[in-house]
């Protein structure tokens, strides 16, 4: 069993509703963790989600406070989000380096997996930024400097390179389709194990003595359909997969 640590996966949504010469605006919360949480769960691992509104007060911020997990997740979660704490951004205290702390934390033998998104890696519009903090130096793959997003809605399909890998849980069989990921560039030494078009879908590498990884499309909607993420049987042998190689 691992103790895994989701951070992001949560969203708030406002709308605006027109009615002749009224308006109205309604809001809802939503999670997207459900399909990761029950996979690695399935597999006996231990789950705690830290919800995205509650990354820039909750997130660790040291190697004791890291120490509780064995893997720690990022997925669809800026970087913005883990730095700027509120004594940071609000009252221009000095605070803790989070992305810094976890970089040294996965040298040191801990596992990071970095999943895709619009928030994740660059991201739209750039948000996300991952690429100019210290938390780049970990991942098994070099970011791009703009926005990274690639929409493919006719759906794409994982290409696996390195079936036997123990970090794809043993999946086997077609993958199915995607509806977009994260373009990123892999890194010396860095193993692809599964490529969507000419870019990694899957990669893994070391970093120090602990490990890294990174799924760069979607846990769940909207990049990965329903029957990618609740119907297909190799989602949880994928991401279980992963978290129990970065737990080593």
């Amino acid at each position: 069993m691992s103790r895994v640590l989701i951070a992001g996966e949560s969203w708030i949504t406002q709308s605006t509703h027109i009615k002749g010469v009224d308006s109205f605006t309604v809001s809802s919360y939503v999670t997207g963790v459900e399909p990761l949480r029950r996979a690695l769960e399935s597999r006996g691992h231990e789950v705690t989600h830290l919800p995205a509104h509650l990354v820039p007060t909750g997130f660790p911020g040291d190697a004791d406070a890291l120490s509780a997990y064995d893997v720690v997740v990022l997925s669809d979660i800026g970087a913005n989000s883990i730095q700027l704490a509120p004594e940071v951004f609000d009252q221009a205290t000095p605070g803790a380096d989070r992305l810094g702390a976890l970089r040294d934390w996965v040298r040191t033998g801990g596992g990071l997996l970095m999943i895709g998104g619009y928030l994740s890696f660059t991201g739209f519009e750039g948000k996300a930024a991952f690429r100019n903090t210290a938390l780049h130096e970990a991942l098994p793959v070099e970011l791009l400097p703009e926005d990274d997003r690639v929409e493919t809605p006719g759906g794409v399909r994982a290409r696996v390179a390195d079936p036997s890998h123990p970090a794809l849980g043993g999946v086997d069989g077609a993958w199915p389709a995607l509806l977009g990921y994260n373009r990123v560039r892999p890194r010396p030494g860095t193993d692809v194990l599964a490529t969507v078009g000419d870019d990694p879908l899957v990669a893994v590498a070391g970093h120090g003595a602990g490990r890294s990884a990174v799924f760069t499309s979607d846990c769940s909607p909207h990049w990965a359909p329903r029957p990618f993420c609740e119907e297909w049987d190799g989602y949880a042998r994928v991401f279980g997969g992963l978290v129990e190689w970065l737990a080593g």
